[in-house]
């Protein structure tokens, strides 16, 4: 491996209702960069589940858009399909958080995340199914923060994981933290502001709260580098 890993990100959009959270997105990307990541992006070449209204937060019901293109907007254009990641070119993967990762990404906004069906129910995009999967069977790091360990935790079952606290007025999204441990994996508490993370050896994952925690943006920043730095290290050591 390089001095500095060769890193694929997973994209959902862009914006944080129906996308990635950009906070989170960016802050990846530019501590990826700090570490001299050599960084790809990707994203499904699908349309979004539906598309909300940033100013007002209701949805947009005559409205479409597409993920890849949307993720353009993040990755200033340099975004591939999905089905074109192949993790034996990659040393890490990882996934930012924002509500694309549970309606794009796999459906966790309709079924569990919505207090509906059962794990079962739960279904992860088949391309980001097999690119996790593959990562995970060749032993590269996996990264995830905000709401995205629960695709981890549906396709890796019994991986350990945090998404912050499971309750707390500073966690807006605690509920969600159940989920995890109705998919099988186990769920980490990591308190306000979030600075620490998970590190889960066995599979070569690393999570952080990133927004699952009302923070303040700097500190939502932190969440997510230090997420990306125990990345960074596990890849070199890997």
């Amino acid at each position: 491996m390089a001095a500095s890993p060769k890193v694929a990100m997973i994209l959902a959009g862009s914006g944080v209702y129906d996308g990635s959270e950009t906070t989170e997105a960016v802050a990846a990307i530019v501590q990826l960069s700090k570490h001299g990541c050599d960084t790809h992006m990707f994203a499904p070449n699908e349309d979004q589940m539906h598309v909300v209204n940033h100013l007002t937060g209701e949805e947009m019901p005559n409205e479409k858009r597409n993920v890849l293109v949307e993720s353009a907007r993040i990755a200033r254009g340099k975004v591939k399909p999905a089905t074109e990641l192949n993790p034996a070119d990659y040393d890490a993967l990882i996934l930012p958080g924002g509500f694309g990762a549970a309606k794009n990404l796999c459906n966790f906004a309709t079924t569990l995340g919505a207090g509906k069906g059962t794990p079962e129910d739960m279904v992860v995009q088949p391309s980001i199914a097999k690119i996790v999967t593959d990562f995970n069977t060749q032993k590269k790091v996996i990264g995830a923060c905000c709401i995205a360990p629960v695709i981890l935790a549906k396709v890796l079952p019994g991986v350990n994981v945090t998404m912050g606290c499971s309750s707390g007025d500073d966690f807006p999204f605690a509920g969600a933290t159940g989920a995890v441990e109705a998919l099988g994996g186990t769920h980490e508490e990591t308190q306000a502001p979030c600075k620490d993370v998970c590190i889960d050896h066995d599979k070569l994952v690393v999570t952080s709260a990133a927004y699952m925690y009302d923070g303040k943006p700097h500190e939502v920043f932190e969440s997510v580098c230090a997420m990306v730095d125990a990345v960074v290290d596990l890849a070199k050591q890997n």
